[in-house]
């Protein structure tokens, strides 16, 4: 069968850069960090007491008090950055088939704040008035339920489900939007993550594995990818929205079109619980998976938004990969971390990055890696690789690579195009 093309036309996001898309792309070529002091709890007294919060969120901007309290932080971040791109992508709903719509949303923990929160109010009465738990302590801390929340506001009944992949769900979730829609089971389908793990459980777990930079007196230039001195990633929360339609399809409507999603790849890494590969292996196959997808060359891409987390290890692997994938023409790359900025958003990094390679490919601009010192490089990483440091770059970005990887080895990888009809 001839597969169908699957254009990008809607686009949303809250982060810790800004409340709207305009606001986090601003943000994103500006340099501009998401970091500073814990507002959600009191963290003095954990190894980290800073990350990247989401500012100035108001759950009733997107549903009723009544409704918000249903919800767990995660999925209202979900249906903030879901409203946007819907509106984005501005379809005539009433006249829509909507059993060809789907939602395909991603979160790598879910609503690890209510659990928290219910397992904490059931020690404290436990005791005394026995076991009580409030009756929407399931459904608020499901991993699918964002999923459920924006079908149902919208009565979207295509394809529904969520992708669990530690920090490359979100990006599982495009792929498996994208391969839906072009294998003719979905007119469009709603498509990203979301992931709201500021909480003591969040951070405590991941102080625990010393996965988290302790850099208290510096929480802005914290996050610093293929630097020397990285020391850890920096924790972020907010969520990222696609609205991934096939192509025939929009163009019918007059659609808006921010690009063209053309492969996908997946892989695993198959070696330990938390550490990539030191050789990059799962990296280098899961990128050579996506661009067999795409029917594309290495040389045919322009620029990669790496998984870059500012970690000892997971960084020079991804510096490795890309060298042996792309060999010469890695040289001739722009290759940028956003989380130096954004943080890392877990579930929700891999449709955050996605959309940052779409707006790379819109406006011919790379955003930066920030928070590079001169002369703080790794012996084991290769500065001849132009990891686009402390400033954005303009160049032409015909297509782009966004790479993602999560803990217990996943790997996703997506590449988006310049539309040409």
């Amino acid at each position: 069968m001839e597969l169908k093309r699957v254009v990008v036309t809607g686009l949303g996001a809250i982060t810790p850069l800004g409340n709207t898309l305009a606001e986090t792309w601003e943000g994103l070529i500006n340099g501009k960090s998401g970091a500073g002091p814990i507002t959600h709890f009191d963290a003095s007294k954990f190894k980290t007491h800073f990350a990247c919060e989401v500012k100035g969120f108001d759950p009733l901007e997107v549903m009723d008090r009544k409704e918000a309290r249903k919800c767990d932080r995660y999925s209202l971040l979900a249906i903030s950055a879901a409203k946007q791109a819907v509106a984005d992508a501005a379809m005539d709903l009433e006249n829509e088939n909507k059993d060809r719509i789907g939602v395909i949303f991603a979160a790598g923990i879910g609503g690890i704040r209510t659990f928290e929160e219910e397992v904490a109010s059931y020690e404290k009465t436990k005791d005394t008035i026995g076991p009580k738990f409030n009756p929407f302590f399931i459904p608020k801390m499901i991993a699918d339920i964002a999923a459920g929340h924006i079908s149902m506001m919208y009565g979207f009944r295509g394809p529904n489900f969520a992708t669990v992949s530690a920090c490359a769900s979100s990006t599982n979730a495009i792929a498996d939007a994208f391969n839906y829609i072009r294998l003719g089971k979905a007119n469009a389908i709603v498509t990203g993550g979301a992931e709201a793990a500021i909480a003591a459980p969040g951070l405590g777990g991941f102080n625990a594995m010393n996965a988290l930079s302790t850099r208290n007196e510096s929480p802005e230039t914290a996050s610093r990818p293929f630097s020397a001195s990285r020391d850890g990633f920096v924790m972020g929360e907010g969520a990222a929205c696609l609205i991934l339609e096939e192509m025939e399809h929009a163009l019918a409507r007059g659609a808006k079109i921010y690009g063209e999603i053309v492969g996908a790849g997946m892989s695993a890494d198959a070696y330990h619980l938390t550490a990539s590969h030191p050789e990059g292996l799962g990296a280098k196959l899961v990128m050579k998976n996506a661009l067999e997808d795409a029917e594309m060359k290495p040389e045919e891409i322009d620029y990669i938004n790496v998984h870059g987390t500012s970690t000892p290890v997971g960084d020079i692997s991804e510096a490795k990969a890309i060298l042996d994938v792309f060999g010469e023409h890695a040289y001739k790359l722009n290759i940028s971390s956003t989380k130096s900025m954004t943080g890392h958003l877990l579930g929700a990094a891999g449709a955050l990055e996605a959309i940052a390679c779409i707006m790379a490919v819109n406006e011919d601009i790379v955003p930066p890696t920030i928070n590079h010192e001169e002369g703080d490089n790794d012996p084991e990483i290769d500065y001849n690789l132009n990891f686009t440091f402390n400033k954005a770059q303009k160049r032409t970005v015909n297509a782009a690579l966004s790479n993602t990887f999560g803990f217990g080895g996943h790997n996703a990888s997506m590449i988006v195009k310049k539309f040409v009809k």
